[in-house]
C-alpha cells in the first residue's frame, strides 16, 4: 500500500491503514519533505516566536513498520499499478492513496499573499514599523476554497495592534461570502459575526475583489480598494498528476469512498481532490474512507463507510478560540459554535488518527460529545458526491 504525501491527509491515511489493516498491509510513504508540518497553525507564526509544530516523518514511519521514500510522486501508471517518483525510481502498488495536496498561487499582483508554506508574513513587524494610521484589508479571492484563515489573520492582527496601543489601525475583511464563514451554517456564522463586531473588524460580505489594470477593484460598485496594505489568500490549483484523471483545474475526481474515478486501486484525499472545500479535517475524513475501503478489501473486519463530510474548524482569535461544526450532508441543524471543545482530542484538525497521534493518545471511540437538539433542521442532498462542485465554500448550504 503506497501513500503519496506527508501532510495531514497522508499521515492520517498511513495511521488509519496500519490500525485497520494491521499486518495485512505493507506500507510505503512517499514524501518529498522530511518533516510533517501542522499547517493550520501557520497563521500564528507572524505573531509568535514559535513556528508551527513540525515533526520528523522517519520516526513515525519506522514506528508503523512502514518504508519512507523521500521523494515526490511524479506520475502513475494504473495499467501496471506502478508509481514513478521524482528521483527516477519507481514502486509497485496494490492500492495507492494520493495525498499530495494542491499548488498555491497568488490571486493578485503586488499584495501580500498568505501561504501555508514558505516565508512567514510580517504582519506584526508591519504594525511596529509603520506608526502612521493604517487601513489593512484582508481579502478572500472569488476562487478561494477555504476562507477561515483570513478571519484568523484579521483577528490576530487586531489583537497585536491593541497590544501595541495602535488604536489607529482599521481592519476590514472583503469576501464573496454573504455572511462570515457561512459554510459552517447560520448559527456558527452569527457567532463569528459577533466576534468581528466585538473586535471592531469591518466585514464586507458579498464583495468580489478583482484586479483591473494593476488596480484592485471591489465589486459590486466598481470602487478601487484604497487601503495601506492588502493581505490575500492564495488560489489553489490541482496537482495534475500524469496518468490520473483530473478536472479542468487539475484536481482529482473522487467518489464517496475517496476512489479516483475511472481508475482501479487508486484513491485520493485532501486538497488535491475535486471536493470544493479544501480543509485538513475534510482531508482526514477522505483518508479514513479510503483506508477503510482498502482494509476491507484485504479481509480486515472493517465495515467501510462512505465519506460524509462533517466540517469541524477551530477559529483562532488570539483570545478565546471558537470551535465550529456543521454537517454538510444535511439533517443536522444549522451548525454549532462554542468556546468549549466540540471534538476530542481538541486539535485544530479533528482527524480520527492524526489528532490522537499529535496528542500522544490512543484513538477515541467516541470523538465527540452528544449533540444538542436544535429546533431548525436543514435537509441537504444526500447524493452530493455525484456532483461535488455543487457545494460552494463561499455560499450558504443549498436547501432542497
Amino acid at each position: 500500500m503506497v501513500v503519496a504525501g506527508g501532510g495531514i491527509a497522508g499521515l492520517e491515511a498511513l495511521l488509519a491503514l496500519r490500525d485497520l489493516a494491521g499486518d495485512r498491509a505493507a506500507l510505503t510513504l512517499v514524501a518529498p519533505e522530511p518533516d510533517f508540518t501542522y499547517r493550520p497553525m501557520i497563521v500564528e507564526e507572524p505573531f509568535s516566536d514559535q513556528p508551527a509544530e513540525r515533526r520528523e516523518l522517519s520516526p513515525i514511519v519506522e514506528e508503523l513498520g512502514a518504508e519512507l521514500l523521500p521523494t515526490k510522486l511524479q506520475s502513475v501508471d494504473p495499467a501496471s499499478q506502478e508509481v514513478r517518483l521524482g528521483d527516477g525510481s519507481s514502486a509497485k502498488y496494490d492500492a495507492l492513496i494520493v495525498c499530495v495536496g494542491a499548488r498555491q498561487r497568488p490571486a493578485y499582483n503586488n499584495v501580500t499573499t498568505f501561504q501555508s508554506a514558505g516565508e512567514s508574513l510580517r504582519l506584526a513587524g508591519l504594525l511596529a514599523e509603520h506608526l502612521t494610521p493604517q487601513r489593512i484589508a484582508f481579502v478572500v479571492p472569488p476562487d478561494a476554497n477555504w476562507p477561515l484563515p483570513i478571519y484568523e489573520l484579521a483577528l490576530l492582527t487586531e489583537m497585536r495592534a491593541r497590544q501595541l496601543g495602535r488604536h489607529d489601525v482599521q481592519i476590514e475583511i472583503f469576501t464573496p461570502e454573504a455572511e462570515p464563514l457561512i459554510v459552517f451554517g447560520t448559527t456558527a456564522s452569527h457567532a463569528v459575526a459577533e466576534t468581528l463586531r466585538g473586535r471592531g473588524i469591518e466585514f464586507h460580505g458579498g464583495t468580489r475583489v478583482a484586479e483591473e489594470d494593476s488596480w484592485l477593484i471591489v465589486h459590486p460598485g466598481g470602487e478601487p480598494l484604497e487601503v495601506d496594505h492588502v493581505v490575500s489568500l492564495p488560489v489553489l490549483e490541482g496537482p495534475s498528476i500524469e496518468g490520473l484523471p483530473s478536472d479542468e483545474h487539475g484536481f482529482l475526481p473522487i467518489d464517496d469512498r475517496a476512489r479516483v474515478k475511472g481508475v482501479e486501486h487508486v484513491y485520493a484525499a485532501g486538497d488535491g481532490t475535486n471536493f470544493p472545500i479544501k480543509q485538513g479535517g475534510i482531508g482526514t475524513q477522505q483518508a479514513d474512507a479510503a483506508a477503510e475501503d482498502i482494509a476491507a478489501s484485504l479481509g480486515a473486519p472493517v465495515e467501510p463507510e462512505p465519506f460524509e463530510p462533517v466540517l469541524r474548524g477551530m477559529l483562532i482569535t488570539g483570545e478565546e478560540s471558537l470551535s465550529l461544526k456543521h454537517s454538510l450532508t444535511g439533517g443536522h441543524g444549522e451548525g454549532t459554535a462554542s468556546s468549549d471543545y466540540l471534538w476530542w482530542p481538541p486539535h485544530k484538525v479533528s482527524g480520527r488518527y492524526l489528532a490522537a497521534w499529535l496528542s500522544g493518545e490512543s484513538v477515541h471511540v467516541a470523538s465527540e460529545p452528544p449533540e444538542r437538539g436544535l429546533e431548525v433542521e436543514v435537509a441537504l442532498p444526500k447524493e452530493w458526491h455525484q456532483e461535488p462542485m455543487a457545494i460552494d465554500p463561499l455560499e450558504p448550504p443549498r436547501v432542497d
